[in-house]
């Protein structure tokens, strides 16, 4: 093995011999930061990535060396992660033996050839190296350290001035593919990368809109392909002694028959005379309710993929580009793409260093995209931490004006009480209760304090006393909804080095080997004086959740991140925190329809509604955690089988899928 300092010295050889290419990072305000690699000499290479968005930043610089072949043989990193955790790996190769280290792993195994390794933090030389060596060797499939084998599939190709690029669909590290603009040697180009871009320096936008449109036409032939494996449509179908939970009144109905005709219900009864043969499915011992809400999404065109296959049937998205969202809605809407039934909330925040999505300057043009919110649809208004405080009423009283909901982020500088008073109908995110007292009108909680607050303090603030109960009665007798994402937030303050992120742990062993080296490892950098107090936090935001609970704050379950398992585990932490079961899945269907407005028309297991319905392999009123075992998920005329959805993804089913008899 290169002993350290050789293999670091590396860094300071004369930039004569070097040659490098720069990849620039692009948010919707601009200039995000940069990834650029550099080749010392023939076999060694540097990278460094420097970039941020929403007061989050992520530091990295590589060390990379090849045999004559291209293959890795020694590979190091330093950095951190958006939250601020530490990030240091390496890898190497000599003499038939691999091995491999980083702040929540490390491993070793014989390989007579030097292998190519899948960091845990994404970096840009070995990833660069990797395609450059399939595709010189013409390989359309390869092996990879710590386990798993990566495909790689050329899609398009087009020339961009002097420039040839590629465009490649890497998949088998993740659920999805990623898809990826490369050069002709195979070194990373350009991509569309959510609500930000990368495109080589030297080329401009409307050269990335011309990528662009070509990756995004081949991602969504991908997903078109899926959901034409994935979708069946039945014009008649019959659900035979299933037991019907009743999510207003909390029953369950035993031995039902439900019949569902053109994406309706048409009769829930013991017996149900038909006049015609319809496809049935046997639902004995299981139990069927309404397909779930997420009230707290941020929709992608793959985001339906994991959102139906644990029965999220309706998702609020709470901030989007607008273009991109419509496309997303239609594309669910129609069937095209795995999806589900979409609310729009807009997003805006001021214009600052740490605004993020849609960002105005002044108040005029915070009032403007209110009107262009109401017009187009959207079912309310979220502020993000960065708006003025002196804006929030004149908003509210526009929004109001206009049919919209106001809910959000507390603006820094500004509490949870005063939003309250200024016109919110709605919080997002449970700390945002805690800043109330914790931050109030001084902290500025733009920044990581409105985390790292929590993690320090949550577990030793009174949870009553006349200031907390004064601000929770304010909350039940304005009728204030709160968006807890309890699991988030467990995940982002009590995630710990060399553990597996509690919020998934139970479910790890079904997922994707590579995703779960993801879900270990703490995301914030905590010192060892506070770590029992981070670990603390999760209860002190489950006493809180009660707290509402037992005040009549009503509340509605969302995720903001992994669709679908976060959202399971989020109403698993609700009765964990002493809500009934049936209470959670009333939150999850009903309640959550009724907020948008459409309960008349989805939510409940009812004659007449919607068939937005997912059918479990046990009674969730009695256990919560039995909504893993989706047998069948019907979203009006679409009928998926989860079993087949997550074995198209790479995860171990929790049941078989129901049969459908013809």
């Amino acid at each position: 093995m290169l002993a350290a300092t050789t293999f670091l010295s590396v860094m300071y050889l004369p930039s004569s011999l070097a040659e490098t290419i720069v990849n620039n990072i692009y948010s919707e305000k601009g200039l995000a930061g940069t990834m650029s690699q550099t080749q010392v000499d023939k076999n060694t290479y540097t990278s460094e990535s420097r970039f941020g968005w929403n007061n989050r930043r992520i530091i990295l610089d590589e060390t990379l060396k090849l045999d004559d072949k291209g293959r890795v043989i020694a590979f190091e990193t330093e950095g951190q992660s958006a939250f601020g955790a530490k990030i240091s790996e390496s890898y190497t190769w000599e003499n038939g033996h691999a091995k491999w280290h980083n702040e929540d792993e490390q491993g070793s195994t014989k390989a007579t050839q030097p292998q190519f390794y899948v960091p845990k933090n994404s970096t840009l030389a070995i990833d660069n190296a990797l395609i450059r060596y399939m595709i010189k060797n013409d390989l359309k499939k390869t092996d990879v350290l710590p386990y798993g084998k990566v495909t790689l599939t050329k899609l398009d190709e087009v020339q961009l001035g002097d420039e040839q690029v590629h465009l490649y669909a890497k998949s088998g590290l993740s659920m999805t593919p990623d898809f990826a603009w490369y050069d002709k040697t195979g070194n990373y180009f350009a991509q569309s990368w959510g609500g930000m871009y990368v495109i080589r320096d030297g080329f401009n936008k409307a050269q990335f809109e011309q990528l662009k449109a070509r990756q995004l036409k081949a991602e969504q032939a991908y997903l078109e392909n899926l959901a034409e494996q994935l979708t069946e449509y039945h014009p008649a179908l019959l659900l035979d002694k299933v037991n019907v939970f009743d999510v207003s009144t909390g029953k369950t109905l035993k031995a039902q028959q439900v019949l569902i005709e053109q994406g309706k219900i048409v009769q829930v009864a013991p017996m149900i005379k038909l006049n015609k043969r319809v496809a049935t499915v046997n639902g004995e011992g299981k139990t069927l309710i309404p397909g779930l809400w997420d009230m707290h999404g941020h929709l992608s065109k793959d985001t339906g993929i994991l959102n139906i296959a644990t029965g999220v049937t309706s998702v609020r998205d709470m901030g989007n580009e607008h273009q991109n969202l419509m496309e997303i809605q239609s594309l669910f809407d129609t069937g095209k793409v795995l999806g589900t039934r979409v609310y729009r909330a807009g997003f805006m925040d001021k214009h600052s260093e740490n605004s993020a999505g849609l960002s105005v300057k002044t108040l005029a043009e915070a009032l403007d995209m209110v009107d262009f919110f109401a017009d187009n649809g959207y079912v309310q208004i979220k502020l993000y931490s960065s708006i003025d405080p002196k804006w929030v009423k004149p908003i509210a009283e526009r929004a109001h004006s206009r049919g919209l909901r106001l809910s959000g982020h507390i603006p820094a500088f500004m509490t949870a009480e005063q939003a309250v008073h200024a016109g919110y109908n709605e919080i997002q995110h449970i700390n945002m209760l805690f800043l109330n007292f914790l931050a109030g009108e001084e902290v500025d909680t733009r920044t990581k304090q409105r985390f790292s607050l929590i993690g320090e303090k949550a577990s030793d603030m009174p949870m009553t006393g006349e200031q907390m109960d004064a601000f929770i009665k304010l909350l039940a007798d304005k009728n204030i909804v709160i968006d807890p994402t309890v699991s988030t937030f467990r995940s982002l303050l009590m995630s710990q080095n060399k553990q597996i992120d509690q919020e998934f742990a139970e479910i790890a062993a079904h997922l994707p080997p590579n995703f779960v080296r993801n879900l270990k490892g703490a995301q914030m950098q905590v010192d060892d004086a506070h770590l029992s107090a981070y670990q603390n936090s999760g209860d002190a935001m489950l006493k809180m959740v009660k707290i509402l609970y037992d005040a009549g704050v009503p509340m509605v379950a969302g995720t903001d991140s992994v669709p679908g398992f976060t959202l399971l585990r989020e109403l698993e932490l609700y009765t964990l925190a002493g809500i009934p079961a049936p209470e959670v899945l009333k939150m999850a269907t009903i309640d959550s329809a009724r907020l948008m407005g459409v309960a008349h028309q989805t939510g409940s297991v009812s004659e007449g509604k919607v068939a937005d319905l997912i059918l479990v392999d046990g009674d969730p009123s009695q256990d919560i955690k039995a909504l893993r075992k989706l047998s069948l998920v019907v979203k009006g005329t679409q009928v998926f089988k989860p079993e087949a959805v997550f074995e198209q993804i790479g995860i171990a089913p929790f049941t078989k899928a129901s049969r459908i008899v013809l």
